[in-house]
């Protein structure tokens, strides 16, 4: 325990230590056009050779569009795993040889696979009948 608290202190010290040097200003895309004074393009980005540049990785322009694109992620997930944990849920009952407990699983397995996709439905459903009703777009 003392050998892991050393070691994240340490980091921590270090990685202190090294925030100084990082450059917190946005991204400029150097494709085509020329760089600022003492920049370079440096992987398609302008930044100063001396200094760590950090890009940010969200594409989206507000928090509506970046909510938006959570929820349409985690619907896609479930789409994908809805079937596949409904499939598991059927093995373990055809596979149970009479093993009441096994049986139960599978059925608790597809039971709740089954609520757990109504949910995700529902929830979106619910986003797009208040953006209809407001007439307000919330997500991008």
């Amino acid at each position: 325990m003392k050998k892991l608290l050393v070691i994240f202190l340490i980091s921590f010290v270090l990685l202190i230590g090294g925030v100084n040097s990082v450059q917190g200003t946005p991204c400029n895309s150097c494709d085509g056009t020329p760089c600022d004074t003492g920049e370079s393009c440096i992987e398609g980005v302008c930044q100063n050779p001396d200094q760590v540049v950090f890009c940010s990785p969200l594409v989206h322009k507000t928090f509506g569009e970046l909510i938006d694109a959570i929820v349409n992620f985690i619907f896609t997930i479930a789409l994908v795993l809805a079937p596949l944990m409904a499939i598991v849920g059927a093995f373990y009952i055809m596979s149970a040889g009479g093993d009441p407990k096994k049986v139960g699983a599978g059925k608790s397995i597809i039971i709740y696979t089954l609520i757990g996709f109504a949910i995700i439905l529902f929830a979106k459903g619910l986003i797009s009948m208040i953006e209809s009703v407001i007439g307000v777009k919330i997500g991008g």
